[in-house]
């Protein structure tokens, strides 16, 4: 059996936020609100999703998701601990339950010493906090829909 795509994560964890009465957003850096749009293609979105950042520059990882800026500073934008403070930062910002962090380079050139793919995905919880690293094959469109389809997989993994 083949892994779920991202529209069927989205519609189960549509029918499982609202089944638990619980919330979620995200902080999106390389996929720049794909995850908020994907989960907005399912009817009845609106009852779960709370909103999303799009912190596609990096100075915009610190003022609006965050991030600390030593962080940012020491090891760049794409860090698997910015995808957490992310994570926690769109938790925290939009008032949901969850909060999803995506940072890495979808290329097609390296980005802070990080090759094209490299993606960290940031959840945070209720007494929740995991960050995945992801190493994706394939062109810009190919890493952005393989990080969403991940981040929404992760935290359907949480509610499982």
């Amino acid at each position: 059996m083949s892994a779920p795509d991202a529209d069927d994560q989205a519609a189960w964890l549509v029918a499982e936020l609202t089944r638990r009465r619980q919330t979620v957003a995200a902080a999106e850096s390389l996929t720049a609100g794909l995850v908020c749009a994907t989960l907005t293609r399912v009817p009845g979105s609106s009852a779960v999703l709370r909103g999303g950042l799009v912190v596609y520059a990096t100075e915009l990882k610190h003022t609006l998701g965050g991030v600390d800026e030593t962080l940012l500073a020491d090891y760049g934008a794409v860090h698997p601990e910015v995808a957490a403070q992310l994570a926690q930062g769109a938790r925290r910002r939009c008032t949901a339950d969850w909060g999803l962090g995506l940072t890495g380079v979808a290329g097609p050139d390296p980005q802070d010493g990080c090759e094209p793919g490299t993606v960290y995905i940031g959840l945070a919880g209720p007494e929740t906090r995991a960050v995945r690293t992801l190493n994706l094959a394939g062109g810009r469109e190919e890493v952005r829909a393989g990080a969403v389809a991940a981040a929404l997989g992760l935290l359907r993994e949480h509610l499982d």
